[in-house]
């Protein structure tokens, strides 16, 4: 039983350093653009079919592959910004128009990858399958060391870059109000794109991760973005440490209940989660309103 309980720690960590990191950048662009933008989905997935592309398909070393697979993926970001987004509002278009348009391109590049890459799920290693490493009788491989290292890494990074510096200040300044951070000379297009620069960076890093961990197929970013959404909301938006423990209270409801039920009830677990904490638990752990959240 206690070997079963150190495996079940080992994957919570796992899964709880993921959905941390990606909640965490996504966040940071949801502060300074105000709608749940899903085409972070988009980025997590391409990411890793580019490292395909060019790791196994084209023959780049894998250093070069990730670096140019980064790369490509922020620029995407920033041209659907760019080209996209910041059009619709300066048209006033509202969140929800936002949203539906971000949920729209996130259809069309989903279609986009399964035309190019196919539909079946592909790997982007070549390693054999192993166990892993031994540890209290529990085994983790190193790819999920290497995440849980990158992950929280990331996470870190991007925590000390929001709370401590001018950049972070700003992004706060615009999410609190928008227009007096606008009277005070803060240019709040700027701070979007780089927003956007250093989440779809952050995102991508963790989509050839997951990919070399479990595979990858059209819409495994989609599954790893909701339950990031999720993971903000019952931890309450705009506070950090609400953040940390609404990733750790998520990934343990997910793993225990799959322990002691069956894998297929992951969702059910998940949104059953998110309802109880919106009828009960509205303000979240950080106390930041989610009524307030704009879709």
């Amino acid at each position: 039983m206690n070997v079963v309980m150190t495996q079940l720690a080992f994957n919570i960590l796992i899964t709880f350093s993921i959905y941390l990191t990606i909640s965490v950048s996504f966040m940071n662009i949801y502060c300074c653009a105000k709608f749940f933008n899903f085409t972070h989905a988009i980025i997590i997935t391409i990411s890793a079919y580019f490292v395909f592309t060019f790791s196994k398909q084209l023959n780049f070393p894998i250093w070069l592959s990730v670096l140019l697979s980064v790369t490509f993926s922020i620029i995407l970001a920033v041209c659907l910004e760019q080209f996209i987004f910041k059009l619709l509002r300066k048209r006033n278009k509202n969140t929800f128009e936002l949203l539906v348009a971000s949920l729209g391109l996130y259809i069309c590049f989903q279609n986009l990858i399964s035309l190019i890459w196919g539909d079946d799920t592909k790997s982007i290693t070549s390693e054999n399958v192993n166990i892993g490493y031994s540890l209290l009788g529990a085994y983790i491989t190193k790819i999920q060391v290497i995440i849980i290292f990158v992950t929280i890494a990331l996470s870190i990074g991007t925590i000390i870059l929001i709370n401590k510096t001018n950049f972070g200040r700003k992004c706060k300044a615009i999410y609190s109000n928008e227009q007096l951070a606008n009277i005070f000379g803060i240019d709040t297009n700027l701070i979007i794109i780089w927003s956007v620069i250093i989440g779809s960076g952050t995102s991508s890093i963790v989509g050839i991760l997951m990919a070399y961990d479990i595979g990858m197929n059209p819409a495994f970013g989609f599954n790893l973005l909701l339950y990031s959404i999720v993971a903000m909301i019952i931890g309450g938006v705009g506070k950090m440490k609400g953040l940390i423990a609404g990733s750790l209270l998520l990934a343990t409801a997910q793993h225990l209940g799959a322990y002691y039920t069956d894998s297929k009830w992951l969702d059910t677990i998940t949104y059953i989660i998110l309802i109880l904490f919106l009828i009960w638990k509205p303000l979240g752990f950080s106390g930041i309103r989610i009524k307030k959240i704009e879709l």
